[in-house]
């Protein structure tokens, strides 16, 4: 069974219809992708699957448990993390006290200690800037940064929206080589990302969602080397 299925699920705004019946899984140790055009839904598909957006109509399910009927809160404490679009970090704390806020849903203070080392091990610069404000990182920093802040909840599976957005080339490559890294240290990633062609890369599967339909999946290379996809999605 996937570690996350997801059945005919509808999403509103109002009376616009967001998502419109789509169904996909992750499975566990997996990397898979949503890609798309701004617009697609690929946002509110993770805004709903964290509880942050109503669905209409559907199922979600995160090992076998109905995430439609669970807090987002406790969708947390489950295994799952979100690393929001725009890093949503809290600009006025210390990169320290961002990462505890992390770890809120947690009490043994000794795993906490041990995923604070983890967190520092993989990002030496969060540990540089321990004392910093968060707000004065540069953008590639306030992305590892949030990165991180996910990880103190020791996710079993983590959701990124759009990691590599406003980063420069040196950074961008730099986040997919972490985001390669947590899931070979063995959490599962969902991954929504404008810059299809480098997830594609480091993804199994994709999705490709239009206007709130999943158009096309498969294997990442094997959408790599589909025509359409080159043409709408990576600039060939």
């Amino acid at each position: 069974m996937a570690m996350l299925q997801v059945e005919n699920l509808q999403v509103f705004y109002g009376v616009i219809q967001a998502i419109k019946g789509i169904s996909f899984e992750v499975n566990q140790g997996e990397i898979v992708a949503l890609i798309g055009a701004n617009g697609a839904g690929k946002t509110t598909i993770l805004h709903t699957v964290t509880g942050l957006v109503p669905a209409k109509a559907g199922q979600i399910q995160f090992d076998g448990k109905d995430l439609l009927k669970t807090p987002s809160h406790k969708i947390v404490s489950m295994g799952m993390a979100h690393v929001p679009e725009g890093r949503r970090i809290f600009q006025e704390l210390s990169v320290y006290e961002n990462l505890q806020l992390g770890a809120f849903t947690r009490r043994d203070k000794a795993e906490i200690a041990e995923s604070l080392k983890m967190v520092y091990t993989r990002f030496p610069r969060l540990e540089e800037r321990k004392k910093q404000i968060a707000g004065t990182l540069s953008g590639g920093e306030q992305q590892m940064l949030a990165i991180g802040r996910a990880l103190m909840s020791k996710p079993r599976i983590i959701l990124m929206d759009e990691p590599s957005m406003g980063l420069s080339p040196l950074f961008v490559s730099e986040i997919f080589d972490i985001i390669q890294e947590i899931n070979k240290a063995g959490t599962t990633v969902l991954i929504v990302e404008q810059n299809a062609k480098k997830v594609l890369s480091i993804a199994n599967r994709a999705y490709v969602l239009e206007t709130g339909k999943i158009i096309q999946s498969g294997e990442a290379q094997s959408l790599m080397n589909d025509d359409s996809v080159k043409r709408a999605y990576l600039g060939e």
